[in-house]
């Protein structure tokens, strides 16, 4: 772990993995609610953890050296439901990738427990983590230059959606129509550092298939 200063009220923590940056940025978190900790903004990103608003940066960086840091526990009922077909246009191309069929890409995708491990790209884009490292997969060798907003997409360790069109070199898996960004709403952003999110399959709207449904958090009324 390594703390840089930024200016004269922040300090920028650098961290070997995701993981260890989604763990000190839980651990931030939960020092700052209890009291412990007084800072303005927490930012995670794949590496690093921002923070903005202390009174003494310098402290800081040498109290953290002293910190044990449990690894991440998901939270107990903060789950997004987005709903996905399954339809995406790289989806051959991931099942060939991983050695199985177009179905069991759906599968083993629905059935992965996500966590928003950090946000950024877009407004209401989340970078999420969950799938097993044996199915990291490139980005493609030629980017897209438009992407349609709603895309479930895959890159490296990640799975994100698009929360609008814009160019994109992700694998695109399936689509979705929950709203990921709504400046009406509050919050705007469906997804935040630390969110689970769980992809439900559902088929397209018609005379044999079911309506999609709206994300929602799993278990809300």
């Amino acid at each position: 772990m390594r703390a840089l200063p930024v200016g004269a009220g922040a300090l920028l923590v650098e961290v070997a993995s995701d993981e260890e940056a989604q763990a000190l940025h839980a651990e931030l978190l939960r020092r700052r609610a209890e009291g412990l900790l007084t800072v303005r903004e927490i930012v995670p990103a794949a590496r690093t953890v921002l923070l903005d608003g202390l009174d003494d940066p310098s402290r800081l960086a040498a109290d953290l050296r002293a910190w044990e840091i449990p690894a991440v526990v998901p939270r107990a009922g903060h789950v997004v439901d987005i709903p996905v077909r399954y339809d995406g246009p790289d989806l051959a191309d991931v099942a060939a990738l991983w050695g199985v069929a177009e179905e069991e890409v759906a599968r083993i995708h629905a059935g992965t427990a996500f966590r928003v491990a950090f946000c950024g790209f877009a407004p209401g884009f989340g970078y999420l983590t969950g799938l097993p490292p044996r199915y990291d997969v490139p980005r493609r060798a030629t980017p897209r230059t438009a992407v349609p907003a709603g895309s479930v997409a895959l890159a490296g360790p990640y799975t994100g959606v698009y929360p609008r069109s814009s160019p994109g070199g992700w694998q695109l898996i399936g689509t979705t129509d929950a709203v990921l960004w709504d400046h009406t709403r509050v919050p705007a952003a469906l997804l935040s550092p630390g969110t689970g999110v769980r992809f439900v399959p559902v088929t397209p709207a018609g005379p044999t298939g079911p309506a999609d449904v709206p994300a929602t958090p799993a278990g809300s009324a």
